[in-house]
């Protein structure tokens, strides 16, 4: 019964917060300034009448009161249908379709390289706490941190793509090939700042007093540190990973941009550069559900590894 009201109360903080994030990011574009025609006609260079503005304006239901507008775009969406791209004049839940393939690819090779290249190099440096390879995989963490996304993808590129020429320039198509080296540029960073939190969360378990009864009773120290160690450290390495994943399903606008990885990240840009309101209002709603699912996700999991949570989940 508490798990059921968890999740009905999960349920409704998600369709407070869709409506909230979508009346803000609705606002907040109107703000802007400009709208997708007269952003069109800038790109193109094209000039027009006043007239044409306002026919091309009033096509697109842009000379309507703002409030009109975001109503009708959420009877739409009430209906199940997220509106027709400004720009393209194709269903922006089509485009959206179109362009997840990429993204999920992108994110899961991403969090796959991050995952077999952190874990075992935190456990590691947690294990030789102090000595020469844990400073070593410290100070590779720390640089690996501190390169800017885009500079680190600039020096994949010319290394692997330009000189040694094992992967394109720039993504011809949706494959592993093409996928790699924006997906290393992505796991290069994320997998220095897990380093360190594998590293935190592995030593703050071998400072308990269990693993000394488990030294004292001979159990071995490997298989502690695979059975208990890890699995109490576990509950913030899944934390951590779910917040990752959001972000990379989100899209990385930067990294898509150098490689021209035609992902959702690189579409939400595009569509907020030329002010395409039914892109961008999808995109705000993707986040919001993905973001709000992932914590829930990662919220069961988590209680079912900690008991800890779980108790006292039970006891509320």
């Amino acid at each position: 019964m508490a798990l059921l009201r968890r999740m009905g109360g999960r349920l409704l903080q998600l369709v407070l917060l869709l409506a909230a994030a979508s009346v803000l990011s609705f606002w907040l574009m109107q703000l802007a300034g400009s709208d997708a025609v007269q952003q069109q006609m800038e790109a193109t260079g094209t000039v027009l009448s006043q007239q044409a503005l306002d026919a091309a304006r009033a096509e697109l239901g842009l000379d309507r009161p703002v409030w009109v507008q975001y109503l009708s775009w959420l009877g739409g969406v009430l209906q199940g249908d997220l509106g027709t791209s400004y720009l393209s004049g194709q269903p922006v839940a089509a485009t959206f379709a179109a362009r997840l393939p990429a993204t999920l690819l992108l994110a899961g090779l991403a969090l796959a390289m991050t995952v077999a290249v952190s874990l075992p190099l935190g456990i590691l440096a947690a294990v030789y706490h102090g000595r020469p390879v844990d400073w070593l995989l410290r100070a590779a963490g720390f640089v690996g941190g501190s390169l800017p996304g885009f500079f680190l993808a600039l020096l994949l590129m010319d290394l692997f793509a330009i000189r040694l020429r094992l992967f394109p320039v720039i993504a011809a198509d949706t494959s592993l090939k093409s996928a790699f080296l924006p997906a290393l540029t992505l796991a290069i960073a994320m997998s220095a700042k897990y380093l360190r939190q594998v590293r935190a969360a592995v030593l703050e378990q071998l400072s308990q007093p269990y693993l000394q009864g488990a030294a004292a009773r001979g159990v071995p120290f490997r298989v502690t540190l695979w059975a208990s160690v890890l699995r109490s450290a576990a509950a913030t390495l899944v934390t951590l990973l779910a917040l990752s994943a959001g972000s990379l399903l989100g899209g990385t606008a930067i990294v898509e941009s150098i490689f021209l990885w035609d992902g959702v990240g690189k579409l939400a840009v595009d569509a907020i550069n030329m002010r395409d309101y039914p892109v961008i209002q999808a995109y705000v709603l993707w986040m919001v559900l993905l973001y709000a699912l992932l914590n829930l996700v990662t919220d069961l999991i988590c209680r079912r590894l900690d008991p800890r949570i779980r108790l006292g989940g039970q006891t509320r």
